[in-house]
């Protein structure tokens, strides 16, 4: 008895706490994915809703920039590149922007729909999914697009394997992860998800530990795959509507954010994940992100805006 409610009272809190909440610019509306250079301590938001890509200063904790990207989407800093990518979805292309200057360098189209972001370190490709297009598009680091690839369905998030080398990415509305071979650009395997996934949304791969975790939106479920096998060995539950997901590689700690405000947290332990919290935060704290140098996590919210900035307590 006494070990059940310790569980749950476990349950209803987060290994958080507050350290510090910076305004935003552009009102009240939908925030997007949020991507950290903890090198150049640079966080950039996507604020869909005002078509900005907003940088913060995560030293100083300041708004150093606002860059116009229509419908702003998708951020994906790549450290190596000094570059920045962002979906405009609005304008249906993806964005190419230097660091130095925080200047728009490179448009090119995108799809329909562009999402989710992902940069193939290995072959030097960015990777795009165009989520009601169905398409991933493939992208030089320059910006330019070189390919499109089938999916046959909703793309959902997307990632890079460096262990594998293959890209995996959601295909939401056939309940699978779809593998792609980077060097010939096509779909080489499709994973079918158990019935305990509907909507397979969010996606994040765990390289060194051979493990990736797939949010499952439509009932509120978290999956572990297996990366060498390509097979589901765990299932945990997490808020309802799980949308993005961010990972302390240091730490070893998952963050899943999602629509309904509910954030659960996860230590990874092996291959396997144990829950140390969840919690309602914020209404709409479905995105965030992690710096595993510093372990602060940065929670962008529609409620201000504001970017709440947290730190484990334990």
């Amino acid at each position: 008895m006494l070990a059940a409610l310790a569980a749950l009272l476990v349950a209803a809190t987060l290994p958080l706490t507050t350290v510090a909440t910076v305004p935003l610019p552009g009102g009240f509306s939908r925030l997007d994915y949020a991507s950290i250079d903890s090198q150049r301590h640079r966080l950039y938001i996507a604020h869909l809703g005002a078509g900005l890509v907003i940088v913060v200063d995560t030293k100083s904790r300041r708004v150093v920039k606002t860059i116009a990207a229509p419908g702003a989407h998708g951020t994906l800093a790549v450290p190596a590149l000094g570059r920045v990518f962002a979906s405009a979805t609005n304008s249906h292309e993806l964005l190419t922007i230097d660091e130095k200057t925080l200047k728009v360098i490179a448009r090119a189209p995108a799809g329909s729909y562009p999402d989710g972001i992902a940069w193939d370190s290995d072959h030097r490709r960015v990777y795009v999914s165009d989520e009601t297009g169905g398409i991933e598009s493939v992208f030089t680091p320059a910006g330019h697009r070189i390919a499109t690839i089938q999916l046959g369905g909703e793309a959902g998030n997307v990632q890079y394997d460096p262990g594998s080398r293959h890209v995996l990415v959601d295909v939401q509305t056939r309940n699978e992860v779809a593998v792609i071979d980077a060097r010939s650009e096509r779909v080489i395997r499709r994973v079918t998800l158990p019935s305990s996934c509907a909507h397979p949304h969010g996606l994040l791969v765990d390289a060194p530990h051979r493990v990736a975790f797939v949010a499952c939106d439509e009932n509120a479920t978290l999956l572990t795959l297996d990366l060498d096998r390509l097979k589901v060995i765990g299932t945990a539950s997490v808020g309802s509507n799980p949308d993005v997901l961010a990972f302390d590689t240091s730490l070893r700690r998952l963050y899943v954010s999602s629509e309904s405000g509910v954030v659960s947290v996860f230590a990874e332990h092996g291959r396997e994940l144990a829950k140390l919290g969840q919690a309602f935060l914020a209404v709409e704290a479905h995105t965030v992100a992690v710096d595993s140098r510093t372990h602060l996590v940065y929670f962008p919210l529609e409620s201000g805006p504001v970017l709440r900035v947290m730190k484990p307590t334990r």
